[in-house]
């Protein structure tokens, strides 16, 4: 056991990074079992574990991006990588996700390459689609963002060398799910509703943890981004959005990643380290904290509106939230390198 725990970067993370690992594969095969089951009950619950063991492998992948787990950056890698197949995205490289996120940290902004807004006005009949599923609580800008995950090596010269690859992904992943559509429908049907509640839930969290400004230039490297570098810029223009304060291992369902301005200020930390360092951080309270009912309440009230909202405006998101117009902002996910 002490030679594991010489791998790791914090010696304390062996048994939390065990159970977080454990819990992953635990819900995701626990879950497809529970579908195949042909019980309404057992549907359920196999649907909700997939989603949330999804959940999980997402952000103990964000770790990985991070070198949190290991001191080695490939054993994080390795894991990283594997935990993306089970996110569903690795279509995409972890290795783009893992730049992508770095450049999301080191410049403080959101530094992305396809323009979906763009797009979608350019493309009136899609945009009415899209406004229609998003009002129906379907994630369609992300699905499309995954989507790019597909496609874009097919349309970015500097991914090109990526089409073998992604061809062979789709053609097992394609192939495993139709294989599971034949035996049980009922199960390719759990998957794809624990898929959609996954990204759901990965953009809730997402939506307001930053007022950062959009740029469309990740794979330029000649930009320089305004505020890189800008320590409080980045601390007043991040949002710790707990799912709960009363009771802090609510925050475990999202891998502590609401500790946000904590996670900010030292990112190469343990997520199971995060509450310590917010609660020393912010003694009496958090300026940056939001309360988890009115995100939600605004993250329903501006599904459609928030399909080609760019920016949260003038006001930071607390004030914002307040006021009942915090709009929010699509397509932020780490899982996507576009």
């Amino acid at each position: 056991m002490s030679s594991v725990r010489a791998l790791l970067r914090d010696s304390t993370s062996l048994w939390p990074n065990t159970a977080a690992i454990g819990y992953i594969l635990l819900g995701y095969f626990g879950g497809w079992w529970a579908l195949f089951q042909g019980s309404t009950a057992l549907f359920i619950v196999g649907v909700v574990a997939i989603a949330h063991a999804m959940t999980i492998a997402a952000y103990l992948m964000h770790d990985c991006g991070h070198n949190s787990i290991f001191k080695d950056t490939e054993l994080n890698s390795r894991l990283g990588r594997w935990l993306n197949v089970i996110c569903g995205s690795n279509y995409g490289t972890y290795e783009d996700m893992r730049y992508k996120h770095m450049r999301h940290h080191v410049d403080n902004c959101e530094p992305v390459t396809f323009d979906y807004r763009s797009w979608l006005k350019r493309h009136p009949v899609v945009h009415r689609v899209v406004n229609a599923l998003e009002w129906a609580y379907i994630p369609a800008v992300e699905l499309i963002m995954h989507g790019m995950q597909i496609i874009a090596p097919f349309v970015y010269e500097d991914k090109r060398s990526q089409r073998g690859r992604v061809m062979r992904v789709v053609l097992l992943r394609f192939s495993l799910f139709a294989l599971i559509t034949w035996l049980s429908p009922i199960a390719a049907l759990g998957y794809v509703l624990a898929y959609v509640l996954f990204i759901t839930f990965l953009r809730f969290m997402d939506n307001f943890q930053h007022s950062y400004e959009i740029f469309y230039r990740l794979n330029d490297p000649d930009f320089v981004p305004p505020l890189k570098g800008d320590v409080e810029y980045e601390q007043s223009h991040t949002y710790s959005n707990l799912i709960s304060q009363r009771w802090p291992w609510l925050n475990l369902i999202a891998l502590n990643f609401s500790y946000h301005n904590a996670h900010h200020a030292k990112p190469t930390l343990s997520w199971h380290r995060l509450p310590e360092l917010h609660a020393s951080l912010y003694p009496d309270q958090c300026p940056q904290q939001l309360t988890f009912w009115p995100q939600l309440v605004e993250f329903h009230r501006h599904r459609v509106a928030r399909v080609l909202s760019e920016h949260y405006g003038e006001d930071d998101v607390v004030t914002q939230l307040r006021n009942g117009d915090a709009t929010g902002v699509n397509a932020l996910s780490f899982l996507t390198a576009f």
